[in-house]
């Protein structure tokens, strides 16, 4: 760990590399490795646990095209132990500067048309970046159409709320050299350099969790699975309530909540909860 001491930093030779642990993404992977190649990953390293959509074959045919370290994980989903393991295979392989922790359903977008190297170009420790969830407009046909982003998110006291409009937590980007772990859901870690740590605006993460019933439905059902073979397993209070919802074969109502008609979508828009932008920032495929 005391190697983050030691490291050499040169802002104008940057090696970034990005972590993403995967679970039956077939829809968005392929985009996700593809924009961010673009704009400016060096490598990824991804582990598949157990998917059964087509994910795995994906990887291997990008393989071909970009540089790729695939690793097959067939123990049950421990986010923050497989996460923190793949940096430190990260770190042995590609020596970076920075990693970023991602998931196969965000987006890291640098501000003003910049690469990801440019915002980059410091020394630190634990860099946080804020998160914003999109929405499903009814007339959308993909995710890839999705145009609105909550850029107000709610902060729900008490009472009924909507988590794709609700607050969500920042992610981070690490300096392998004296990481010590990665923790739950990639929102924080623990760094040597503990006072280095900061947040910067340069950066954006658009996070597309719900993209069609059919995606919606199937991670509802591994979620089960997992919680079925291990009761004491940490997972989100809002993925148990939507296992109890599809236990009573409710999940299409639910969904429905998170679809918006025009008319919503221009009131939340009036008050300033939902802004547009217009997807430059994902390659067609």
């Amino acid at each position: 760990m005391l190697d983050y001491f030691t490291h050499k930093f040169n802002p104008n030779n940057i090696t970034l590399v990005m972590t993403i642990l995967v679970k039956n993404e077939a829809d968005i992977i392929e985009a996700n490795i593809k924009t961010h190649a673009k704009l400016g990953i060096d490598a990824f390293v991804v582990m598949d646990n157990n998917s059964t959509d087509g994910t795995r074959e994906i990887l291997s045919k990008l393989k071909n095209q970009f540089n790729i370290t695939i690793i097959d994980e067939k123990g049950y989903y421990q986010q923050k132990k497989f996460m923190t393991k793949l940096a430190f295979i990260a770190k042995k392989l590609y020596k970076p500067d920075w990693i970023i922790n991602n998931d196969a359903d965000e987006f890291w977008i640098p501000n003003n048309n910049k690469s990801l190297k440019e915002c980059l170009k410091f020394k630190g420790s634990i860099i946080f970046i804020k998160r914003s969830n999109m929405i499903i407009d009814e007339k959308s046909n993909s995710w890839k159409d999705f145009k609105y982003h909550v850029s107000n998110q709610i902060n729900y006291n008490n009472g009924e709320s909507n988590i794709i409009l609700g607050k969500i937590g920042r992610k981070v980007i690490v300096n392998p050299h004296g990481l010590i772990k990665i923790n739950s859901g990639n929102h924080s870690a623990e760094h040597i350099a503990f006072w280095k740590k900061l947040e910067i605006d340069t950066i954006h993460i658009y996070h597309y969790p719900i993209r069609n019933f059919t995606q919606f439905e199937l991670n509802i059902k591994n979620r089960k699975k997992l919680l079925d073979k291990y009761n004491n397993i940490k997972m989100g209070t809002h993925y148990k309530k939507w296992i109890d919802i599809y236990k009573k074969n409710n999940l299409m109502n639910e969904y429905k909540k998170f679809v918006f008609n025009k008319n919503e979508i221009n009131i939340l828009k009036k008050f300033g909860i939902l802004s547009e932008n217009n997807n430059r920032f994902i390659l067609s495929i």
